[in-house]
């Protein structure tokens, strides 16, 4: 299932000065605590409790990100989040930083995550209630 092309949710980020690297640009690495903070986000505002204590949990498969420009301190950034597509057992999410500033897109990223019962340790169905949640959310609902 493809979910529309549009970011419903949206993550301001503080750039904090250990943020940046010996060129006082955004280091790469950081752009990875933003992403996190843009996925918990958007599951605590999709599935409306903390899917960390569920028996089920979406865990992180493959991760890859662009890096298009340099963001700086004092840059107006914000992440945006949205799951793209639904699989059985794994969905995609994608995100990018904007820089409020100017209106670009500075980094994107895509993440598959996988489904897993904690107590199996193996890859399950995606729950319907998680299903339900993220169809209702992206489609404005």
């Amino acid at each position: 299932m493809t979910m529309t092309e549009f970011f419903r949710h949206r993550t301001p980020i503080q750039i904090r000065f250990n943020d940046l690297d010996s060129y006082q640009h955004v280091n790469n690495n950081s752009y990875f605590s933003f992403y996190d903070l843009g996925k918990e986000s958007y599951f605590a505002d999709v599935f409306q409790h903390d899917f960390r204590r569920q028996s089920v949990v979406p865990l992180i498969a493959n991760i890859n990100a662009d890096f298009i420009e340099p963001v700086v301190y004092g840059d107006d950034i914000v992440v945006e989040t949205r799951i793209s597509h639904l699989g059985t057992k794994s969905f995609t999410l994608e995100q990018r930083a904007v820089n409020q500033k100017n209106g670009r897109v500075v980094c994107t990223a895509r993440t598959v995550m996988v489904c897993v019962d904690l107590k199996k340790q193996e890859s399950v169905e995606i729950p319907a209630e998680y299903r339900a949640a993220i169809e209702a959310y992206e489609a404005g609902k």
